[in-house]
C-alpha cells in the first residue's frame, strides 16, 4: 500500500521525464527529416493534423458534459493560440534547427521558462518577493537558463573526439572555415539561435494566453484539440503560400517525414495522461 502511494506521488514526475525524453526524440527525428529536404512548413501541418486526429476523440468523450459554450471572444483567443505556437513558434524553431543541430535546438528551448517568467512579472501574473526563497530560485533559474543559452550560442569549446574517424584534417578545416566539428559556422549558430529565441518568445506568449483562456474555457483536452485543429488550418495556409512553387513537398513516403508526423502521437498521449 505504501509503495502504491509513493508511485502515485511520483507519477507526475515520471510522466514529465518521459515527456521530455519524447520531445528530445522528436527533435532528433525532425532534424533527420529536415536534413532530407522536408519543408518545415509542411512538417508542422502534418504534425498537427495527426495530433488533431488523436486528441479529438478524447476531447469529445471526456469533455462531453463539462465543455462550456463556445463564444466569439473564446474562438478568437483559440485562433491566436493556434497561430502563436503551432505556426509561428514551431516554424521558427525548425528553421533555427536547420541552421544548427537538434541538440542545439533542445538546449536553446530551455530559455522558455525564463522568458515566460519575465513576461508574467511584467503582466503582473507572477509576484516576485526577493525575501522569499521561491522567488530567489526563480530569479536564479532565469539567469542560469539565459546564460546557458548564450554559452551554447557563442562559446566554441574543444572538440571531443570519442571515436577515431577517417580524414583527420576535418577538425582543422572546420576551424579554419570558422565552424565547429559539425560544420556549423558561428553565423549560422547566431542566426539559428535568434530564430529559436523569437520562437520561444511566441511560445511564452502562448503559455500566458493559454493560462488566461483556461479560466474561461476550463476543458484542457478540448482546448488542446481546438489549438491543434486551428493550428493545422492556419499552418496549411502559411505552407501553401511559402511553398506555392514546390508542390512536391506535400508528398508522403515511408521516410523521416512520415515518422516525424506520426511520432507526435506519442507526445499527445503523454500530454493527455
Amino acid at each position: 500500500m505504501a509503495m502504491y502511494m509513493w508511485i502515485q506521488k511520483l507519477k507526475p514526475f515520471i510522466l514529465v521525464v518521459f515527456l521530455q525524453l519524447g520531445l528530445a526524440e522528436m527533435d532528433i527525428i525532425c532534424k533527420a527529416a529536415l536534413n532530407e529536404g522536408t519543408s518545415n512548413y509542411v512538417l508542422v501541418v502534418y504534425r498537427h493534423a495527426v495530433a488533431t486526429i488523436v486528441i479529438t476523440p478524447f476531447a469529445i468523450i471526456l469533455n462531453r458534459t463539462t465543455r462550456p459554450k463556445m463564444t466569439l471572444p473564446i474562438f478568437i483567443r483559440l485562433m491566436v493560440l493556434g497561430l502563436l505556437e503551432p505556426v509561428i513558434d514551431q516554424n521558427l524553431y525548425y528553421l533555427g534547427m536547420k541552421h544548427t543541430t537538434a541538440t542545439f535546438g533542445a538546449a536553446m528551448a530551455n530559455i522558455l521558462p525564463a522568458i515566460t517568467f519575465v513576461m508574467a512579472c511584467i503582466m503582473r501574473l507572477e509576484k516576485v518577493k526577493m525575501r522569499s526563497i521561491w522567488s530567489q530560485a526563480k530569479v536564479f533559474g532565469t539567469f542560469a537558463t539565459v546564460t546557458g543559452a548564450m554559452i551554447m550560442t557563442l562559446v566554441k569549446g574543444p572538440v571531443l573526439q570519442l571515436f577515431r574517424t577517417r580524414g583527420g584534417g576535418t577538425t582543422s578545416n572546420n576551424i579554419q572555415n570558422g565552424s565547429d566539428s559539425s560544420g556549423i559556422s558561428l553565423q549560422n549558430s547566431i542566426k539559428g539561435s535568434l530564430m529559436i529565441a523569437i520562437g520561444m518568445f511566441c511560445q511564452a506568449c502562448f503559455v500566458i494566453l493559454q493560462a488566461t483562456t483556461l479560466k474561461k474555457y476550463p476543458t484542457e483536452i478540448s482546448l488542446t484539440a481546438w489549438i491543434c485543429f486551428l493550428g493545422t488550418v492556419e499552418g496549411a495556409v502559411v505552407a501553401l503560400v511559402m511553398e506555392r512553387a514546390n508542390t512536391t513537398v506535400w508528398s508522403i513516403h515511408w521516410d523521416a517525414k512520415l515518422l516525424a508526423a506520426v511520432y507526435s502521437v506519442r507526445i499527445c498521449n503523454f500530454m493527455i495522461i
